[in-house]
């Protein structure tokens, strides 16, 4: 097979399932993975729209709601248990120090 350009290369190469049960676990590998990449990524929208408030009145309402959904996902092992918790502290410095 000749490839047509660098690009081409970089594709990733699925391979193939010789068992009933391989195919399977890809099937439940890919909704696992889009059902976390969902909720990661609301999670992220949810930090970046609480840091970029400037009413500490909104951002004192907005904080136990974005903790408590870093503390899910940590809980469900989507992000490290660590990171929701650096995550944690730094909004709660953040929501302190406004005026």
């Amino acid at each position: 097979m000749i490839l047509s350009s660098p690009k081409d290369t970089k594709k990733q190469k699925t391979k193939m399932a010789n068992h009933k049960s391989s195919l399977k676990r890809i099937r439940q590998t890919a909704a696992r993975k889009a059902h976390n990449h969902y909720y990661a990524k609301t999670a992220r929208n949810a930090v970046r729209d609480l840091r970029k408030t400037t009413d500490k009145a909104a951002a004192a309402e907005a904080l136990p709601k974005v903790s408590s959904m870093l503390d899910k996902l940590a809980k469900r092992n989507i992000i490290h248990a660590n990171k929701a918790a650096n995550l944690k502290s730094k909004l709660a410095k953040f929501v302190n120090k406004l005026a």
